[in-house]
């Protein structure tokens, strides 16, 4: 069996990290990392070097590379990149994935499903997420932050037991999967937290303790929870009735100094998940009727900060 992981931050560095560390060199499963750049040469001459809350170690996979076309077909794949990037990175795997092939998306977003079927219509296509903050800190170093490490994968469509042999590949590598038939309800509970906290902390310039701290900051996160709130049921999916204070009580769960990773963007001035927060809700929000005010205006805010760079 072969495994992918698409990119090899602090996403893929944890999870490919773990199934290198328990699969490679054993012949049964061979792991191949995509990378790129000045990561991808010291992962190729050092392995990956992974820090974690629980300790660090090296992990070499079976190969790395940034043109896998030559990989042959892959039985699973991980897409652990920025949404911003998915598609380009999708479009490097296009000779690698078959009908065989089991893919799943580990980004942020609710759409991006939709987005991998596009390219991948032949291949069993998988909504998923993970609960976890981490960050490449130097070329072929990896360092997790915080966050649960919990992987969670799925379908909706009652054919639960050909998933699960992919749930014990990834639990055997001392990852915590679960398979879920309730993925759509998993991926949205998630995305009600991160969307509005991303689009608040960005907006803003404040981490999490000084939003929760003034009362106009914490205003406006919590109506922009009640914007994605309107937008999720007006999709169909089942929202929390109480889901400003699930949002609230979680945000103040977090380190006072916690920001989001879409605000370290912002004032890095590099690439953004804009789209796939603020801009997902406003489009969503005007295909439905519905009005969404504070989105409107903060990603108009942020569009014009992007623009003068």
């Amino acid at each position: 069996m072969k495994i992918a992981v698409v990119g090899i931050g602090g996403v893929g560095g944890y999870f490919g990290g773990n199934l290198a560390r328990h699969y490679t060199g054993k012949g049964e499963v061979e792991i191949v990392f995509v990378a790129r750049g000045k990561h991808l040469e010291e992962i190729t001459k050092n392995g990956l070097e992974l820090i974690t809350q629980k300790g660090s170690f090296k992990a070499m996979p079976d190969r790395a590379t940034d043109n896998p076309a030559d990989q042959g077909a892959f039985d699973l794949v991980l897409f652990c990149v920025k949404a911003y990037d998915l598609e380009e990175s999708a479009r490097l795997l296009r000779y690698n994935v078959d009908e065989k092939s089991v893919v799943i998306t580990l980004l942020n977003g609710v759409d991006n499903r939709g987005r991998l079927k596009d390219i991948f219509p032949r291949a069993e296509v998988l909504d998923g997420g993970v609960y976890i903050s981490g960050r490449i800190i130097c070329p072929g170093v990896v360092q997790q932050l915080g966050g649960a490490c919990k992987l969670f994968f799925g379908a909706e469509d009652g054919a639960t037991e050909k998933y699960l042999h992919t749930e014990r590949l990834l639990r055997d590598a001392g990852i915590d999967a679960e398979f879920r038939t309730d993925i759509q309800t998993v991926v949205w509970d998630k995305y009600l937290f991160i969307s509005p906290v991303a689009s608040a902390t960005a907006y803003l310039g404040k981490n999490f303790g000084e939003i929760l701290e003034d009362g106009t900051s914490r205003g406006i996160l919590e109506s922009l929870v009640k914007e994605v709130e309107r937008v999720g049921r007006a999709m169909g999916v089942p929202v929390p009735e109480d889901a400003p204070k699930v949002v609230l009580d979680k945000v103040a769960s977090f380190p006072y100094e916690t920001q989001s990773s879409m605000q370290v963007d912002f004032e890095k001035g590099g690439r953004t998940e804009l789209e796939t927060f603020t801009g997902f809700i406003v489009r969503s929000a005007g295909r439905r009727g519905i009005a969404v005010p504070h989105h409107d205006e903060i990603y108009r805010i942020l569009l014009e900060r992007m623009e003068k760079g």
